[in-house]
């Protein structure tokens, strides 16, 4: 991206990307681009901002799931769920670090903001 003089990246929820969440945090930081992840793991690795479908609400989804199929429903019968809860957290340390400054409106918009 650099050497394209990109200014910005956007790094898709992923599972090839959500194996490297310090990585690419620290790969965005050292060269100075700023990033927008698709889950949180990454903002709280240093990246500057998220914004995807809660971890937690999926998880809990999944899990409740995971109960349904344990005491015998089949798995054909469970609808498909989408994600009801998304989250923006926005890491205002590596926003300083970076240059950036976020908007206040973003931050008041924020479920999270990491100092």
């Amino acid at each position: 991206m650099r050497d394209h003089n990109g200014q910005a990246v956007v790094v898709l929820a992923d599972p090839l990307f959500n194996f490297h969440v310090a990585r690419l945090s620290a790969l965005a930081n050292q060269y100075r681009i700023p990033a927008i992840f698709g889950f949180d793991t990454y903002v709280v690795a240093g990246g500057l901002m998220s914004y995807g479908a809660s971890l937690y609400e999926m998880n809990r989804g999944a899990a409740g799931y995971v109960d349904r199929i344990l005491k015998g429903t089949p798995p054909v019968s469970l609808p498909i769920q989408q994600p009801t809860r998304f989250e923006l957290v926005v890491n205002a340390k590596t926003a300083r670090a970076l240059g950036v400054r976020i908007p206040q409106s973003i931050l008041l918009r924020a479920d999270r903001v990491i100092e």
